[in-house]
């Protein structure tokens, strides 16, 4: 993972080159205090104080920095990624202006994935200077966990199988003293039905397992409220038996993202001690094809109960979530939350730049998009309409796996889902693409992360106190 240790460092008075923050509506009052000489330079750059726009401005035999930001005192988390992207290697100052939400971006800018292969477009470190000194270490570690959600999802799934997965959560156990459960063959097929089958066409190398990380604080016992967190960990999806075309495999390295994000947000609660009693459910497995795999028509049983009539063998991400969510909610948590890279439905309403969220709570909605909007990272309720349900009727099981109209897709798998979370219980469920088809500063093409610093805000704002 790309590290983002001393790219933000406290400000101390050490030499460091100026940067001045400017707006595109107060640009021309601004540059009426240059000398013509750095006028014309700005002019040559075409520099305007757009947005996104990066300058370097000679100053006697030295120089500083500027960037167009929208709004030099209220910036956002993404405002100086172009200035942290453009700019020379070198240790840097605002003027007049404190960073503050803008670190975040400043860090996700330097991110890289060159696991195979060198960066011959790297520069040294852009390292930024701030006063603020106390808001450091938690958008160190927000930015941690972005790049980790990133590696992960990048990373091709023979790199990125169960067994991957696993070693993930074996990290993180051994990072933050936190116990963890894995439940392969006869355990699998006996307490994870669904999970097994989905899983069980693939290589012995990628055999599927269910992963379970729990913690707590030191010396708090049982006292805390339960927090539950549940990733679908699909590392790679054929499609099954109702296999997909190639243009739908090319990317399905990255049905792993929900357990991507469920990891990373994990990591965020037991870093920061939230006062919680954590439970981690990654079902990893790969959806395969060879003569064990499950079939259309079949009727699987589930760790809840309810059997389950397969439709189609791609719609396989709820059904290891199923059993997922009825494992978490024996744990009879305060709250629940999944992510899930899980339908194209949701995808063709929001488009890649949005998670969709679902909940059986306005309030806790209303939490989750609260923290979004504040942290740059908004998700966009859909609906949970029982009616819809009867889209998923069977005439030989408790309901079907999928539906055959074309309506309401991401929400009538998420009434799938809703059908495996124990009654009563406070839950959110995201269904989130965990790719950007298209770059932007500080957002890299690729894996990304979708709701994970709505929800780790949320989790603060909820268990601990913001900050």
């Amino acid at each position: 993972m790309n590290s983002t240790k001393d790219l933000i460092q406290a400000d101390r008075g050490q030499e460091a080159v100026s940067i001045h923050l400017v707006a595109a509506d107060n640009f021309e009052e601004w540059v009426k205090s240059l000398s013509s000489g750095q006028r014309a330079s700005l002019a040559g750059q075409k520099f305007e104080g757009k947005a996104g726009q990066v300058a370097i401005v000679p100053d006697g035999d030295a120089w500083f920095a500027v960037g167009g930001v929208a709004d030099p005192d209220n910036l956002k988390s993404y405002c100086l990624a172009s200035l942290a992207e453009n700019l020379p290697e070198g240790t840097y100052r605002l003027k007049g202006h404190e960073p503050a939400a803008a670190m975040f971006g400043w860090l996700t800018a330097h991110y890289r994935f060159t696991r195979y292969r060198d960066d011959e477009d790297a520069t040294g470190p852009r390292v930024l200077l701030t006063k603020q000194a106390q808001k450091i270490e938690p958008v160190l570690a927000e930015a941690d966990a972005e790049m980790l959600v990133r590696d992960l999802i990048n990373t091709p799934a023979e790199d990125m199988g169960p067994a991957a997965l696993e070693a993930e959560c074996e990290k993180l156990a051994k990072t933050y003293d936190a116990k963890l459960k894995v439940n392969r063959g006869d355990a699998l097929e006996q307490g994870y039905p669904m999970v097994h089958a989905v899983g069980r066409a693939a290589a012995r190398h990628h055999a599927s397992r269910m992963l379970h990380l729990s913690w707590s604080p030191k010396g708090a016992g049982d006292k805390n409220p339960v927090l539950a967190i549940v990733g679908k960990g699909v590392c790679f999806d054929s499609g099954g038996l109702d296999i997909k075309p190639s243009s739908g495999m090319r990317l399905m390295k990255k049905d792993m993202g929900g357990a991507a994000h469920a990891i990373a947000l994990a990591g965020l609660v037991m870093r920061a001690g939230l006062k919680v009693q954590l439970h981690l459910f990654v079902p990893a497995v790969e959806n395969a094809i060879s003569g064990p795999a499950f079939r259309p028509g079949d009727v699987l049983q589930s760790r809840k109960g309810h059997t389950v009539e397969i439709h189609n063998t791609d719609a396989e991400g709820r059904l290891i979530l199923g059993d997922a969510l009825t494992r978490a909610s024996e744990e009879d948590p305060d709250l629940i939350i999944d992510f899930a890279t899980l339908t194209g439905a949701a995808r063709v309403a929001l488009g890649p730049d949005l998670a969709a969220m679902m909940t059986r709570r306005d309030e806790t909605a209303q939490e989750l998009i609260e923290a979004g909007k504040a942290n740059d990272d908004e998700p966009w309720r859909l609906p949970l309409p029982d009616a819809y349900f009867e889209y998923l009727k069977s005439d030989v099981a408790d309901f079907t796996n999928a539906h055959s109209n074309p309506y309401a897709g991401a929400s009538v798998a998420g009434l799938f889902l809703d059908k495996f979370v124990g009654d009563g219980i406070d839950w959110a469920h995201f269904d989130t693409f965990g790719w950007r088809p298209f770059p932007k500063p500080g957002r890299s093409k690729g894996g990304t992360a979708y709701g994970l610093r709505a929800s780790w805000h949320a989790l603060q704002a909820r268990y601990g106190s913001e900050g």
